[in-house]
């Protein structure tokens, strides 16, 4: 018999185990999307052209090869640098990832409680008056005294795996809102190198307009002058004076521009608009990276952190998947109490007193009125919708990366045609001015020239600092990986423990 009963023993706990190691979860298989390890359609640009002016030497694609630095500090500006970092540190967007990341393990952590037996002690004293009519007869009612205490002990087996489904969801929870992080991060640090490219742009079209209208000035007193002297007719010297004011109208938007665009870094370092009393960015103080990395296709499913993100909402619906079919099964509960009840305090540590209970529940839904299903045709749903925004993700990301990549192709070829436009403007209004003055050309050749030298300035301003927000554009499509994980892990945990001795002392971190 003896032998018997361990047979039987063992085959409860095997199929207790075997119940334990099986996962209500279905599996996380994501969606194979190819493509090439160039992104583009046709052959990708290896290498762009390249002219001798700033911001315009020719750029090398390096297929195959990650970011393995910070990927502003491939703009060699320490002003650029230090504004990013400053963001970084201080943005109050960064703040609110990193405190959602906080909440998120929080919550990861009191989940990961139903794995132990929950404990609770209770103690108690009561006073209380009785009827002698619930006794039956009529005698008179009697007043008692009653003096409680005990623990609590309760427990629900993980026989089904409910407890860790719960977990999980949690846990890709935590690790979703480490990646939303990540992306508020690079989407930060992208707007600071926008902005500030933008910045030094628009101060390059001011300076370039100012050179300008210093010019045009000139050219009106040289007019006024010939007029006097009846070398020139009055109409001339009003088409200066028009085309004067004209160009002096464009001075005031584009100083609003550079304001606005000087606010922008302010808000995205976390501070007023009137606290930011740097210098403006300009363009000569850039270097235009020349040798560009470019992740496989593979690599930059690892290092987008949109993209991970997306894969973590699917690992949440695939766990509540599991929740919603583990709701078919039985509950099992155990708890056991022990403790005193006395009717007075001296008798409350007597062996007489003493109370104690064991049980044992299980719950089995039979008949719910097809909620139980609906609930799990609603988690398959939430799991396609998961899906799909992972497949439209990704699309997005080989999108960006190979739009960046044609930008930057073109954008060179933009700047060469734009760099000789300029050369050609500023020698055929050399050579007809110097015709005007002596007296070889008319008025409306000089006008013509010094219109198309503007032009052509302000258009190849306008390339270059294009060619600039591409390359960072391209960097940010790339997924600007520089160890994300382990920069997040330590700001949370310095953050947290600042927001702890705040606490403790009453001051602001």
């Amino acid at each position: 018999m003896r032998w018997r009963r361990q047979i039987w023993r063992a085959g409860l706990y095997a199929v207790w185990a075997g119940l334990a190691a099986c996962s209500l979860e279905p599996p996380l298989r994501l969606p194979q999307i190819a493509s090439g390890p160039g992104y583009t359609a046709g052959a990708p640009p290896q290498r762009t052209g390249g002219v001798r002016v700033s911001g315009g030497q020719a750029q090398t694609f390096v297929y195959g090869r990650n970011l393995s630095q910070k990927w502003w500090e491939l703009f060699h500006s320490r002003k650029l640098d230090a504004a990013v970092r400053r963001a970084l540190r201080d943005s109050p967007g960064i703040a609110a990832a990193q405190a959602q990341l906080r909440q998120a393990r929080a919550s990861m952590e009191a989940s990961a409680g139903i794995f132990y037996p929950q404990v609770g002690a209770t103690l108690g004293a009561s006073r209380q008056k009785v009827s002698g009519a619930t006794l039956g007869g009529r005698i008179p009612g009697y007043t008692y005294s009653l003096f409680t205490g005990g623990v609590n002990v309760t427990y629900y087996p993980d026989i089904f795996g409910l407890n860790r489904l719960i977990y999980r969801g949690s846990r890709a929870q935590v690790e979703y809102q480490r990646y939303e992080l990540a992306a508020a991060r690079l989407t930060l640090s992208g707007n600071v190198v926008n902005a500030a490219i933008a910045e030094a742009a628009t101060g390059a079209q001011i300076t370039a307009t100012q050179d300008i209208i210093a010019r045009e000035r000139e050219l009106l007193a040289l007019v006024q002058v010939q007029y006097r002297s009846g070398a020139s007719p009055y109409a001339s010297v009003l088409a200066q004076r028009a085309q004067l004011f004209a160009e002096e109208a464009t001075l005031p938007p584009l100083q609003q521009q550079r304001a606005v665009y000087r606010h922008l870094l302010a808000i995205l370092s976390g501070e007023a608009p009137d606290r930011r009393h740097s210098p403006p960015f300009v363009l000569d103080g850039l270097v235009l990276p020349q040798n560009i990395p470019v992740s496989l296709p593979s690599t930059l499913l690892r290092h987008r952190p949109d993209i991970q993100a997306a894969v973590q909402q699917m690992r949440y619906a695939l766990a509540q998947i599991g929740v919603a079919k583990a709701q078919f099964y039985p509950l099992v509960t155990l708890s056991a109490s022990a403790g005193t009840s006395s009717p007075t305090t001296g008798a409350y540590f007597d062996s007489s007193s003493s109370v104690w209970g064991i049980a044992a529940s299980l719950a089995q839904p039979i008949f719910e009125g097809g909620r139980l299903k609906a609930q799990e045709r609603g988690a398959y749903a939430a799991y396609d919708t998961t899906l799909a925004v992972y497949k439209s993700t990704v699309l997005a990301a080989f999108q960006q990366v190979a739009d960046a990549l044609r930008a930057l192709e073109h954008d060179a070829a933009a700047v060469q045609a734009q760099s000789r436009a300029l050369r050609t403007a500023r020698q055929e209004l050399k050579i007809t001015g110097a015709g005007y003055r002596a007296g070889s050309n008319d008025y409306l050749a000089l006008l013509s020239a010094e219109v198309a030298f503007q032009n052509a300035r302000i258009a190849a301003v306008r390339a270059v600092a294009q060619r600039y927000q591409d390359t960072a554009a391209l960097f940010v499509a790339l997924g600007g990986y520089w160890q994300q994980g382990r920069t997040d892990e330590v700001s949370s945990a310095s953050h947290q423990g600042a927001t702890a001795r705040s606490t403790r002392t009453g001051k602001s971190p």
